[in-house]
């Protein structure tokens, strides 16, 4: 009897030693968990720093990927065909007509806003060959005229993000990488003070407390040539708020994109300064 219950015991020891070498602990059991919500917060966050508004530049600098696990989200965003380089403008710089030196000067690019004096962020629309120079549409200019700037030396950053602006069909439409993420309609420049078309940039994020500009204006790189008689509210294109929301969807304006309070807060967090605004007829 006491050799049966000697059996039994061993054989229960066995069985038990076997479920516990095969079954995983509590503690690894969480690990793989965690790992995916680590893994898809970090993407999120990725994807949020390559729009988020700024007054400066953000280095980029993101966690060397495992030997292990190649970076899949870093490999999209480098071979991506929408995304536009930016480069900070820490003085006024001369742009030439041809990348070279001794090219003729065509203009400058000032280092500050025209009205609030928000250092620039400029949009390279080329860059050339020998990677030193970038073209670059010329800031408060008419008519609209382009120039090449030296880029070593200058603070870089990109964004995916870019506007369209129909004037012919009153629409205001963004994409990201190449993607529509939404459109909405827009007042633009009424028949004597058409908006003019051009491809421009953003230079300003201002907030204001409502009246014709609403709460909020997208200083763009562009200037109005064919103001209203007697106005007197400055030249500079935007894309801002309006206390008269009837006005939109239609040429009412001065020569500037009004949107609703609603599109507004949707493109406080993705324009950030140099995001490329481009009208078209």
């Amino acid at each position: 009897m006491a050799r049966q219950d000697r059996f039994r015991t061993t054989l229960l020891a066995v069985v038990v030693a076997g479920v516990l070498a095969f079954a995983p602990s509590a503690g690894l059991v969480s690990l793989p968990g965690h790992a995916r919500v680590d893994v898809a917060h970090a993407a999120i966050l990725a994807d949020a720093s390559a729009v988020r508004p700024s007054k400066g530049f953000d280095p980029g600098t993101r966690p060397r990927p495992s030997a292990s696990k190649p970076d899949r989200t870093h490999d999209r965003t480098e071979a991506s065909p929408a995304a536009h380089l930016l480069v900070a403008v820490p003085r006024d710089l001369t742009a030439r007509t041809r990348p070279e030196a001794g090219s003729a000067v065509v203009g400058i690019v000032p280092s500050g806003s025209k009205y609030y004096d928000v250092p620039t962020t400029a949009w390279v629309e080329e860059i050339s060959d020998n990677g030193r120079w970038g073209r670059v549409d010329l800031p408060y200019v008419w008519p609209r005229r382009e120039g090449w700037i030296l880029l070593p030396g200058l603070r870089r950053d990109r964004t995916f993000v870019e506007v369209h602006v129909d004037l012919s069909r009153h629409r205001l439409i963004v994409q990201k990488r190449g993607q529509v993420l939404f459109g909405t309609r827009t007042a633009t420049g009424a028949a004597s003070s058409p908006t003019p078309v051009g491809e421009y940039f953003v230079t300003d994020r201002i907030p204001f407390s409502g009246g014709y500009l609403g709460t909020f204006a997208f200083g763009i790189s562009g200037i109005q040539p064919h103001l209203p008689a007697g106005w007197s509210g400055g030249n500079q294109l935007a894309i801002h708020g309006t206390n008269d929301p009837s006005s939109i969807g239609t040429s009412a304006s001065a020569g500037c994109m009004r949107v609703s309070e609603r599109t507004l807060d949707r493109l406080k967090p993705l324009l950030r300064l140099g995001t490329p605004v481009i009208v078209e007829r």
